[in-house]
């Protein structure tokens, strides 16, 4: 047995996901993106060079949503597309980007009240503040969100401010991403990985039960 194993034998085991292409179906932000260039009638590949140049802005707290929208509409001729078109209805159309993953939903509502349950998500103003308020979500201790502590995965500090906001150490807790970056970075960082495809959901919640009842 190795020594993360023994550290964690016969201890409680916890969890902490990640939420773009974990709690969602696709990525965010190819499907705001992909919205808002159909929305307005503009080129989708020069919205996306745009938003992806500047999203770090948001991902770690730098910039405001509006912020991001003013830079966003005048890189892309947004603003002359549709005049009418404010930061207020982008607000809306970006919240209405999130496509829900109904089956993680469901697991979140079915795990013993002894897991704790936390979430590590590179994420933006605004939408961080949106996902707080979802009913599901109340199950979630402490909620890690990039931009409100200013650094993002796969940066070792992130998932140092996971452990802490979790309150147990970090290799009694699987956490669970889409990204095969980021999980590499969580093991380094003493958790135990769990790659995620919301295609291959039912193979997913096996894998996690089998961490839950202590097994590797």
């Amino acid at each position: 047995m190795s020594s993360q194993a023994e550290q964690t034998a016969g201890q409680a085991r916890h969890v902490a996901f990640d939420w773009g292409g974990v709690f969602t179906v696709g990525t965010f932000d190819g499907r705001s993106t992909a919205r808002l260039a159909e929305r307005l009638g503009l080129d989708v590949s020069a919205v996306r060079e745009s938003y992806f140049r500047h999203v770090r802005q948001l991902e770690v707290g730098a910039w405001s949503l509006p912020q991001f929208w003013e830079v966003l509409a005048e890189e892309t001729g947004a603003t002359q597309a549709d005049p009418a078109f404010t930061y207020g209805d982008f607000e809306m159309l970006y919240l209405g980007s999130i496509l829900n993953n109904d089956p993680m939903y469901a697991l979140l509502a079915r795990l013993p009240e002894t897991v704790r349950v936390g979430l590590l998500s590179n994420n933006y103003p605004v939408v961080s503040d949106h996902l707080r308020g979802v009913a599901a979500f109340g199950r979630l201790h402490n909620p890690v969100f990039s931009n409100e502590i200013g650094i993002k995965k796969p940066d070792p500090a992130s998932f140092a401010a996971l452990e802490r906001a979790m309150g147990v150490p970090a290799a009694q807790v699987a956490f669970v991403d889409d990204v095969q970056e980021n999980i590499v970075a969580a093991e380094q960082a003493g958790f135990h990985g769990l790659i995620y495809d919301h295609a291959q959901h039912a193979d997913f919640e096996r894998r996690l039960a089998v961490w839950l009842e202590g097994k590797r």
